[in-house]
């Protein structure tokens, strides 16, 4: 075994232990598969990733560094709070980019990384699948989180690599009142979004420092789950609703308030239409472990 450097972050928070978490092994050298499954299962964490140089092709398109991203069971081609994260604990380590962006490589490719001030964030990458869910599925969902199907204001496939069925619900509080049935939902992975003011009024909000309250619930070994925050949906969600003229160009969106957490996402849309989703990071834990 190899004693390597490793850091647990919090993510999309900078206050410790109220975000989302994520260990990240800072030197994967050397390590299988197996291996970097089994020890993301031990961490009992919802992701784990492992840095690595970048391939030479993806050194030659500009890569910093490479990472390889896993959750309870398999590998993940990208997420987008283990993004933010390791590039927050490559960066807390010593990482210096080769341009005036980071660019990681991971199993979609390359993604950028802008940094602003103390928050990071990534450009979303393009939905694989979008428009509006089938009405089979609405009615699915609606009767799984428990509201009238009258209640989803607005649909749409959500997909970017996690196969997010998205869905937006009257308001805020509606969102933070639901208490899902995980035997309705199986299988599912939903992601919730209701707005701090009227649906439809892009940017309306209310005295506090969000405009959006977002959960998300997907399968677990235990049934469902929920993550409490979660960048690939946001991205996704983010282009669905700015598109759709459901949010503005730029907001903020809390998520994981129903779990004690206090994530906060960044979202923007540029001038040349590209999403960036950013949040704060913080090293909660910094060592090394035995790999």
């Amino acid at each position: 075994m190899t004693k390597r450097p490793f850091q647990q972050v919090d993510v999309f928070t900078t206050t410790p232990y109220r975000g989302n978490p994520l260990a990240v092994v800072l030197d994967g050298t050397g390590l299988s598969t197996e291996a970097m499954q089994h020890f993301t299962n031990w961490t009992n964490l919802s992701e784990c990733t492992f840095l690595l140089p970048p391939t030479e092709a993806g050194r030659a398109a500009g890569a910093d560094y490479r990472v390889r991203i896993f959750c309870p069971g398999r590998e993940l081609p990208f997420a987008g709070h283990p993004t933010l994260g390791s590039c927050h604990a490559w960066l807390a380590a010593g990482g210096v980019a080769r341009s005036a962006k980071v660019v990681q490589e991971c199993g979609v490719g390359l993604v950028a990384i802008r940094r602003d001030g103390n928050r990071l964030a990534f450009a979303a990458p393009p939905l694989i699948k979008s428009g509006a869910l089938p009405e089979d599925d609405v009615a699915l969902i609606a009767r799984g989180l428990g509201v009238q199907r009258s209640d989803i204001v607005a649909h749409a496939w959500c997909d970017n690599g996690p196969n997010w069925r998205g869905v937006m619900l009257r308001s805020a509080e509606q969102v933070l009142a639901l208490k899902p049935d995980g035997a309705v939902l199986a299988g599912l992975d939903v992601g919730v979004v209701g707005p701090r003011g009227k649906v439809g009024v892009a940017g309306a909000r209310d005295d506090r420092d969000t405009q959006f309250e977002v959960r998300a619930f997907f399968p677990g070994n235990n049934g469902l789950c929920e993550d409490p925050v979660t960048g690939s949906l946001n991205a996704a969600l983010a282009q669905w609703l700015i598109g759709a003229g459901l949010a503005p160009e730029r907001y903020v969106a809390a998520q994981g308030t129903a779990l004690a957490r206090e994530g906060r996402v960044h979202i923007e849309r540029d001038a040349d239409g590209t999403v960036w989703v950013g949040g704060a990071s913080v090293t909660c834990i910094e060592g090394r472990v035995s790999l």
